[in-house]
């Protein structure tokens, strides 16, 4: 990692993926911070706690002084109970049925930290499911594509059929708010756009 690098403290390839897709050249970093629910604390406090930390634990553990570290977290709302990541294909089904045919939030905290200054940002989003039937469950779990996903599933994949409509951010969704996420670096005095020309440049 050089110094002076934008670094992505996440190790999901969907992040990674939004970033270049908005020109934004980064480092990836993975942290090991602890996601366990703090007693009481509501689901927008947890995911913007957890993508604080990410980014904070990641700027401390870099090989090198980075410009700024980019922290995330997704989480599935439903009944005002949370769904993470499934522990198995018993969860991952039961989550499967309790979001067919209805509502959900999706919720996903975005933090960027230069060393001095920490900034944050909340994306909250809508989604609605068709029904799904008890064989649909069963083949989406046997894809594989939810086993690591908040909520059981993947709105770019696959379960992509399932989705009715969303009301929000796509990308937030999907686990890093792209607008959200330009705003904060944005805020940290990052040139977005001449990191665009330049890896435009480097990319004809």
């Amino acid at each position: 990692m050089k110094a002076g690098a934008i670094v992505l403290a996440s190790r999901s390839p969907r992040r990674s993926q939004l970033l270049e897709q908005i020109g934004i050249e980064h480092s990836v970093l993975v942290t090991d911070v602890d996601e366990s629910l703090r007693p009481a604390e509501l689901a927008e406090d947890y995911v913007l706690r957890l993508a604080r930390e990410k980014a904070a634990q990641g700027y401390r553990i870099a090989a090198a002084a980075p410009r700024v570290v980019i922290g995330a977290d997704t989480t599935v709302v439903v009944d005002d109970e949370i769904l993470g990541k499934p522990c198995g294909p018993k969860e991952g089904k039961a989550m499967l049925r309790l979001l067919s045919g209805r509502a959900h939030t999706v919720l996903t905290g975005v933090a960027a930290f230069n060393g001095a200054r920490i900034e944050s940002s909340l994306s909250a989003s809508r989604v609605w499911f068709k029904s799904m039937t008890e064989p649909e469950i069963e083949a989406y779990w046997a894809t594989g594509e939810g086993a690591d996903k908040a909520g059981s599933y993947g709105i770019q994949g696959f379960g992509g059929i399932f989705v009715e409509r969303i009301e929000g951010s796509f990308s937030g969704i999907m686990g890093l708010p792209v607008a959200e996420t330009e705003a904060l670096l944005q805020a940290l005095d990052i040139d977005t756009w001449s990191m665009r020309t330049r890896w435009l440049k480097n990319s004809s």
